[in-house]
């Protein structure tokens, strides 16, 4: 029996768009995964630390498809100021993300000690604006892509105590101590979970290039602490796919680039998920609600009614994962599962 599911547009709360030729191949794939509202990662090269840069980008962005509302982001470094974060509220800049140095794609300018922020903090825990760490302690002695994550939790557990107020996102968790930090902070305190990351655990990831990223997937109890807390119902936890696009040549070889294709499947990926667990109904507050409320998204004025209303529908009839890869030859980029089925969606007219 086909199960049919209609649901509001998908908000995807961590994406990442590039810039050049790669944007416009990743930009137009978005509402093949149900989704209307990206929140947009600022790890370009270089990378987006102004106002004007990120309103630049966001034009760009929209040029290629206006039909998506996208939520623009400032790179925390030396350049962000408390001046800037004013600004940047004015401007309708949506948060600022930390990336601690040298632990993922494009972030050699990343954070070396956030106490040097604080007044940064400060003056968004003032304006509201949202913080998005990369949890992951940056590499040293005793330090590896096991357990970065869980060494980084302490971190956010102080930044939650010194700044009570300032919303907090821990992007893409992937432990079951990740989870359990997020739950012990206060409200102003959430977390995104990727769609890979319902899936994987390391030994999918250490035998195929497509399904490494940063954070790295981790342990079979991670994964089903990471599965819990998605169909929990805990408004806490919400969509976001860190769906990371690289060429199919920056896949392979010695270095093999951090990060999992999701874009074009996002809202399809974690349909499954939901269905296999019993908890298809709470898809939709996961997928649709929880961040759009923690992002005030309709209090803030980011996004119209009209997205609001967007309606889609999936279906668990078969659909195929593009195999070849979106784009052409090494410079095409290959989706996560390529080859396999997952469900289908349309948009409703």
């Amino acid at each position: 029996m086909v199960v049919e599911l209609e649901l509001p547009a998908a908000a995807d709360f961590h994406v990442h768009l590039r810039d050049g030729e790669l944007m416009k191949t990743v930009v137009p794939t978005i509402r093949n995964g149900g989704v209307n509202l990206v929140y947009v990662m600022p790890n370009l090269v270089p990378p987006v630390t102004s106002v004007a840069r990120a309103l630049s980008y966001k034009a760009d962005l929209e040029a290629i498809d206006p039909s998506i509302t996208y939520l623009m982001t400032l790179y925390l470094c030396n350049d962000v100021t408390p001046e800037v974060i004013y600004e940047a509220k004015k401007a309708g800049i949506a948060g600022v993300k930390s990336y601690p140095a040298g632990v993922t794609t494009n972030s050699d300018a990343g954070v070396v000690s956030y106490e040097a922020f604080y007044p940064v903090f400060a003056a968004m825990e003032e304006v509201d604006m949202v913080l998005n760490l990369h949890g992951e302690t940056p590499p040293r002695e005793g330090v590896t892509v096991l357990n970065a994550e869980e060494t980084f939790l302490p971190t956010l557990l102080d930044l939650n105590k010194r700044f009570p107020k300032l919303r907090i996102v821990l992007e893409h968790c992937t432990t079951a101590a990740a989870v359990e930090a997020v739950k012990k902070c206060g409200p102003t305190v959430a977390a995104t979970i990727t769609a890979h990351h319902l899936y994987l655990t390391i030994d999918q990831w250490a035998g195929n290039p497509h399904c490494f990223c940063k954070p790295v997937a981790k342990l079979p109890s991670d994964r089903d602490a990471l599965v819990a807390a998605a169909v929990s119902g805990d408004p806490k936890f919400f969509l976001g796919t860190d769906s990371a696009p690289h060429p199919r040549s920056s896949k392979q070889g010695s270095k093999t680039a951090a990060g999992v294709f999701t874009q074009p499947y996002a809202l399809q990926y974690v349909a499954e998920v939901f269905q296999r667990e019993g908890k298809l109904d709470g898809l939709k507050a996961f997928a649709c609600e929880y961040g759009r409320a923690f992002y005030k998204t309709k209090e803030l004025g980011f996004e119209s009614d009209e997205r609001v209303a967007e309606k889609l529908v999936i279906r668990t009839e078969p659909s195929d994962v593009v195999i070849d890869g979106y784009g052409d030859g090494d410079s095409a980029v290959v989706p996560f599962l390529a080859g396999q089925k997952v469900w289908s969606l349309q948009w409703k007219q």
